[in-house]
């Protein structure tokens, strides 16, 4: 390992608090394994979240924002949570403001205390616009990672694509989860020497594998008979569990269980029962990692309809567990879903879904050789190339600095 001193803040909204735990996990997640990997970097988050004084789940969503705290200690790593204001549904372009607003608060206190050597921000829109214009004014260089929509969606928005091109010429360095994020920075300008994709790993000892008779127990854990898949994420269109509830009727013996929480909930029970089959669909709501993987672990197959993906955690954490996926050809799942996984790629339509189960079924699937296609997307890579790029940026930084 190497002992290299860096002092890094991580900046993204999308990270879990203590209010919602799985909220932005793959942030937090790769976070984590980097600081194990590399003892001379230490890191304090800023995640900002935005402001909402009830509590009463009436407000839905935004009521999980009050009462998080100012500040707590999350896996050991110190996150300050200030606050932003949102305009619901008319504030897309008002948020980077108050965002920068809420940011520049914290880090001005912040570096009273200790220096700050480079930002390491997440998510181009709206957290890239808001840290590049902190970054600017305290003379701090910055990274960005494309995660998803901040890139295959938001640039659609003409204002938003002019307000992201000083993030794209002022970072420092960029960096994308998949390949196909970065093809898409290359076609709004962005050189192909300043992108770097570092995918996300799997944890692959929270996620444990089970064996086909392993795999019994958990179905009989959770008293399910028959044929089971899951479809996890957040209860949302893009998301597409109503594919899946639809594709369940050419479907006659196969369970589903849906694993998430979101806006959708009422509405995709009801398509359920609409379409006849709500004694085969089990909702079972938000769960934590480990609960997650023993449903997994009981799965024949887990299955990903998403209109837009950047890099789904969740089809490596299925495959680590031993479970093989069936998902929709949609930007950077095709780098996940490879031969070698023995998953099936569809289109995003309910007959292909249901073609791509009943395929899946019906072979026989190696589940330890799906382990083994999973433990190839460890953390280590990642880590590494991180490293590099964060140490060359604060090279060239103190290089400057002794020019001055």
């Amino acid at each position: 390992m190497q002992t290299k001193t860096i002092n890094m803040v991580t900046i993204s909204s999308l990270f879990p608090n203590s209010n919602d735990p799985k909220h932005g996990i793959f942030v937090k997640t790769r976070l984590k394994h980097y600081l194990a990997s590399y003892p001379g970097v230490k890191a304090v988050v800023i995640a900002p979240i935005p402001w909402f004084p009830f509590k009463h789940k009436m407000f839905g969503e935004y009521a999980k924002y009050a009462g998080v705290p100012e500040c707590e200690v999350i896996d050991g790593i110190t996150v300050f949570h200030p606050r932003y204001l949102v305009v619901p549904k008319i504030g897309m372009y008002l948020t980077p403001e108050t965002m920068q607003w809420a940011i520049k608060r914290t880090l001005r206190k912040l570096i009273k205390n200790q220096s700050v050597d480079v930002i390491d921000g997440h998510y181009f829109y709206p957290d890239g616009v808001a840290i590049c214009q902190v970054a600017e004014e305290f003379n701090i260089p910055f990274t960005c990672t494309a995660r998803g929509t901040d890139i295959n969606l938001v640039p659609q928005y003409p204002k938003a694509r002019e307000m992201l091109k000083p993030v794209f010429a002022k970072a420092a360095h960029m960096m994308t989860v998949c390949a196909a994020l970065k093809d898409e920075m290359l076609s709004l300008g962005v050189a192909d020497e300043r992108i770097t994709v570092l995918r996300n790993g799997v944890d692959l000892t929270l996620f444990e594998c089970a064996d086909d008779t392993q795999q019994l127990k958990q179905k009989q854990a959770h008293q399910i008979n028959g044929q089971l898949i899951l479809s996890v994420g957040w209860l949302i269109e893009r998301k597409g569990h109503y594919l899946i509830i639809e594709a369940l009727k050419q479907l006659p013996d196969v369970h589903l269980v849906v694993a998430g929480d979101g806006p959708d909930w009422q509405k995709l029970q009801s398509l359920a029962k609409s379409c006849q089959v709500e004694e085969r669909v089990t909702f079972i709501g938000a769960v934590d990692q480990k609960t997650l993987n023993q449903w997994m672990m009981a799965a024949d197959a887990l299955v990903l309809a998403s209109s837009r993906e950047g890099w789904a955690n969740v089809l490596l954490e299925s495959m680590a567990s031993g479970t093989p996926v069936v998902a929709t050809k949609v930007w950077g799942t095709p780098e996940v879903v490879q031969p070698a996984s023995q998953g099936v790629l569809v289109e995003r339509t309910v007959d292909d879904i249901a073609r791509g189960i009943r395929h899946l079924l019906s072979s026989h699937i190696d589940r330890k050789a799906v382990r083994q296609y999973a433990e190839q997307f460890s953390w280590r890579d990642t880590c590494t190339g991180m490293h590099k790029i964060f140490s060359e940026i604060v090279d060239a930084s103190h290089r400057d600095e002794r020019k001055q």
